[in-house]
């Protein structure tokens, strides 16, 4: 061989299975392949509520918004005027909020928000305060409502799958394709098929999963109308 060592191939150099150890391994790769597909579809129906729930915090957003645009009529004309005028600005800057792609505009949108959140809030709480009415109270509580709604969705935003979670799917799935791979000692273009299988199921999850990249993502669809209706 000219001084060369000779490798035999791979699947002459695995050790074959012993009597009785073929049947153990197929029931171990069936519980491993069974296990890790439970797990994607248990985090497939996480990703998907969550998607639901950020989808739902939108309705409520802008209802909120609306209720409070619809309620600033019990104010006097000139505070009135102003709410309006402030429910407008808020309403742009949530819309904002949901289209925005990267986290440097979410930090600048997120300034805006709550500075506009301290307007709407000192716009209904001088008129309380000089007309303490059951009346005013009622738009003091469709602020309220406003501000709570935007609370609310960024706690959605913020509830994601655990970085745990997708650090133990990629270690099953690993596992599996190994195993999968070792059961077969040859060549077998058909196993290519359970990897891709795995990762188009992963990148699905993770479209659905992150609020603001990949393809799915929550468009503010009732924040949009309802700017439509609140313009001067």
């Amino acid at each position: 061989m000219g001084g060369r060592l000779y490798r035999r191939p791979y699947s002459k150099r695995v050790r074959p299975f012993k009597q009785g150890e073929r049947d153990d391994f197929d029931i171990l790769r069936n519980a491993g392949l069974t296990l890790l597909g439970l797990i994607i579809g248990f985090s497939f129906a996480m990703a998907v509520s969550r998607y639901d729930q950020r989808k739902n915090s939108e309705e409520v957003e802008a209802n909120a918004i609306g209720t409070a645009y619809l309620r600033a009529d019990l104010l006097p004309a000139s505070d009135a005027s102003r709410l309006r005028d402030v429910l407008r600005k808020y309403i742009s800057a949530r819309i904002l909020f949901y289209e925005a792609s990267n986290e440097r505009q979410v930090v600048s949108i997120n300034a805006e928000v709550q500075r506009l959140q301290t307007d709407l809030w000192n716009a209904v709480t001088n008129a309380a305060v000089a007309q303490p009415t059951p009346i005013i109270a009622l738009v003091t509580s469709a602020i309220n409502e406003v501000l709570s709604s935007q609370g609310l969705t960024q706690a959605a935003w913020w509830n994601r799958i655990p970085g745990a979670a997708w650090a133990l799917m990629g270690l099953i799935a690993i596992s599996c394709n190994l195993l999968l791979g070792y059961g077969e000692h040859r060549t077998n273009m058909f196993l290519l098929i359970l990897p891709i299988i795995i990762s188009i199921s992963f990148f699905l999850i993770a479209d659905i999963d992150s609020p603001r990249g990949g393809v799915i993502r929550v468009t503010p669809h009732n924040l949009i109308a309802q700017q439509q209706t609140m313009k001067p």
